[in-house]
């Protein structure tokens, strides 16, 4: 379990500078360089206790930390999972991500160039359709050249605190309780946290990466998509995510121990 409550971590994102939705528009990093890691919750308030001078806490309706539910779409075969498996670059990830606290739900298209970086483009909706409308289709086609069936996979939810440095023009987003839903099935990853850093360009001088060197953790590949897949589709591959997989047990098994 988290070495920290759920109360004390409120505690601690509430000794955080706030910043809003309207003020985080400076930053909002729609392309971009992604640097991912998996965080054990061992340790979780210490290293947000040495965030707090570097970053402001996003505050959505009295919220510093937001649920999220995302529906990733895919082929039939699976062919955006199997790409990022593979390592391929120019490849798309398609998702609705609901912003609960506001409200609002997006149509979002990810792409990972060979640049390794991402370019984000999105739509609002409705809500998350259970098929696509005609509006939501020639977006995609618009922005993707997709224009052969997709359809929902996978839902995830999660909670997700963000922090932000404006003056390094660059977002932390920590995603907590994460769910997955797919083929009938539902797998948790636990105790475990999902990091992500969001900058224009990739500068080591990052405050949050200074302090995660102090707790023993280092990039990694991963997608929350990927990872949901691989612990819920039986006979899908998944070799290049086995270490992710390996990392997620032993974590939580830690955790079980402590």
């Amino acid at each position: 379990m988290f070495d920290n409550s759920v109360s004390e971590i409120n505690e601690i994102l509430s000794r955080f500078r706030p910043i809003s939705l309207d003020e985080m528009d400076s930053v909002k990093l729609m392309d971009r360089v992604d640097t991912k890691f998996m965080l054990s919750s061992r340790g979780f308030g210490a290293l947000l206790n040495e965030l707090r001078k570097s970053y402001k806490c996003l505050e959505v309706e009295g919220n510093r930390a937001s649920r999220y539910e995302t529906v990733y779409l895919d082929t039939e075969k699976l062919d955006f999972y199997i790409k990022h498996h593979n390592g391929k670059r120019n490849r798309y990830k398609i998702r609705y991500r609901k912003y609960v606290e506001s409200d609002l739900t997006f149509l979002e298209i990810k792409f990972k160039n060979n640049k390794k970086r991402t370019v984000k483009n999105r739509m609002i909706v409705p809500g998350i359709e259970s098929s696509l409308s005609e509006d939501s289709a020639h977006f995609i086609k618009e922005i993707s050249g997709i224009d052969y069936e997709v359809l929902n996979v996978l839902r995830n939810d999660f909670s997700r605190i963000t922090l932000v440095n404006e003056e390094l023009q660059e977002r932390l987003t920590l995603d907590l309780s994460l769910k997955f839903e797919a083929f009938g099935g539902v797998a948790e990853m636990g105790d475990v946290i999902i990091c992500e850093l969001k900058q224009e360009k990739a500068k080591r001088n990052s405050p949050f990466l200074s302090a995660v060197k102090n707790h023993i953790h280092r990039p990694m590949r991963i997608s929350k998509y990927c990872m949901g897949i691989a612990m819920l589709k039986e006979g899908v591959k998944k070799n290049n995510f086995k270490e992710n997989l390996l990392i997620l047990e032993k974590f939580n098994d830690d955790n079980r121990v402590a």
